[in-house]
């Protein structure tokens, strides 16, 4: 590998995080740093492989991506769909799988049907937006909300609500369900488009390592 720089990786926090390092491990890269749990460490470095690793909330990943402040991402798509930043998406990583959809009360199908004009609660507004304005070309008025927003239909703050589904069953706990599909999710990983250019081929060859792995049933 290169001595010029180093390769900088922000990782989104959690589950994604420890997932994405096992998978690294499978192509032979390694921090020992980041395995110390009583680290207070920030930036987690390999100085053998010229690689240096950092944790961030998720929907800071792709700032640190554009800005270039982060060379390679790993996030999950409906961040990045939402976040809108300029980088380049070059791998489905296929873990951390779930969908964006559109849920609420059985009675709300209809005016989904008839693109009645409706009001949508979610924590991703532009997702959402995109989603009734340019797919669907139904008129909604977006309500952000940042905690459960199941809540938003059961207090008749919204009719329906935009939010990632996994297994459902906070939604059938709740007597709501799933209307419509937005788009499937899953963890990705993004590159800054200047880093693409300078880190071509480093950066070429760890997309097809991990590519080539995923392939071969990790």
């Amino acid at each position: 590998m290169s001595d010029e720089r180093y390769l900088t990786f922000a990782l989104g926090k959690g589950r994604l995080a420890r997932r994405t390092m096992e998978l690294f491990e499978e192509i032979g890269i390694t921090c020992e740093e980041m395995k110390d749990k009583e680290s207070r460490k920030l930036i987690f470095v390999n100085e053998a492989m010229k690689l240096r690793f950092f944790l961030a909330k998720g929907p800071d990943v792709p700032t640190y991506v554009e800005y270039g402040a982060a060379d390679i991402g790993v996030v999950g798509r409906d961040t990045i769909l939402e976040e809108n930043r300029n980088v380049y998406e070059v791998l489905d990583l296929g873990y951390g799988k779930c969908r964006m959809c559109v849920c609420g009360p059985a009675s709300a199908r209809e005016l989904l049907q008839h693109h009645e004009r409706i009001r949508v609660a979610s924590k991703y507004p532009d997702i959402a937006r995109d989603y009734f304005y340019n797919k669907k070309h139904q008129t909604v008025d977006i309500i952000k909300l940042n905690g459960s927003v199941e809540l938003g239909p059961l207090v008749e703050l919204s009719d329906v609500i935009v939010d990632i589904v996994e297994t459902g069953s906070t939604l059938r706990e709740n007597g709501l369900e799933v209307l419509e599909e937005v788009c499937p999710l899953s963890a990705r990983m993004i590159v800054n488009p200047v880093s693409m250019q300078m880190e071509n081929a480093r950066i070429q060859k760890l997309v097809a390592d991990i590519r080539n792995r995923l392939e071969n049933g990790w």
